[in-house]
């Protein structure tokens, strides 16, 4: 991996994985325009999951110290179980198939990513038109149901091209959240995945080989990351105040589902 295509992926992860597009997806799109998929992509990918966590973990520096202050002072654990119930249903599913998502060639296929981007996208366009639960003032009036049930939803981020922020923002609004407040909660929802995504990669042997020989490019790529990743986050949160906000991204993915497919049937 040289340093144009550690700017180019971690440009991708730091802009795509806050802004409901797929970064998955699209790191999946450019590494096969840039250079063709190799066999220790999917390491380079989870490898640039650390500067994005790093910028999550700055942006919300304040929410999450607030959740601390109220489970050690307030004794308030809402939040915390909340968010517990969203990262359990997707951090199993991961476990148990992460390993055959990597290996098996129908989910790296560009055919299933460009429908997953696409059908996540559908729904985007749709949403005011779907049954929705009671609607709630902000995030912080979650019941623990519904944080479960924005959990189930995130299952489907698994598959390259569908999503988690995307996935995560649509379930939110479905069980009442407004845009921004679903985007805020699926956002700290996240933190604990990612987490657990970094943590994994850091205890296995063949991740820490492949970093001790792509170091320059893998710290390169998470700095890019990390700085995009928290401008796409300032951008994100101000663009959904918009009315229409998330369907503007639906038809951005549509667009590129197809443009995807039509490329993928020519070639």
């Amino acid at each position: 991996m040289d340093f144009f295509e550690s700017l180019i992926l971690g440009l991708t992860q730091g802009i795509t994985e806050f802004i409901p597009v797929s970064s998955s997806g699209h790191l999946e799109i450019v590494e096969s325009l840039i250079s063709g998929r190799g066999d220790d992509f999917h390491l380079f990918l989870e490898f640039i999951n650390f500067g994005t966590l790093i910028a999550l973990l700055i942006f919300y520096r304040k929410k999450i110290w607030r959740i601390v202050i109220d489970v050690f002072k307030n004794k308030n654990y809402k939040m915390l179980v909340n968010l517990l119930l969203t990262s359990i249903p997707a951090g199993i599913a991961g476990l148990l198939l992460s390993d055959i998502i990597d290996s098996v060639p129908f989910f790296s296929s560009i055919f299933t990513i460009a429908v997953a981007i696409g059908v996540i996208g559908v729904l985007m366009i749709i949403i005011d038109k779907l049954p929705k639960m009671p609607s709630l003032k902000d995030e912080d009036e979650l019941p623990h149901q519904r944080a479960f049930l924005i959990g189930c939803a995130q299952i489907v981020a698994l598959i390259p091209g569908a999503s988690r922020s995307g996935s995560t923002i649509v379930a939110g609004e479905l069980v009442g959240l407004d845009s921004r407040s679903s985007a805020n909660y699926s956002f700290l929802a996240s933190i604990p995945i990612m987490c657990g995504v970094c943590f994994r990669t850091l205890i296995s042997s063949t991740a820490r080989a492949y970093f001790a020989a792509n170091a320059g490019a893998l710290v390169f790529s998470n700095i890019v990351a990390f700085v995009s990743g928290l401008l796409a986050l300032q951008f994100v949160m101000k663009f959904l105040k918009k009315p229409g906000a998330l369907q503007k991204f639906g038809i951005y993915r549509v667009i590129l589902a197809l443009v995807v497919l039509i490329v993928a049937l020519i070639q």
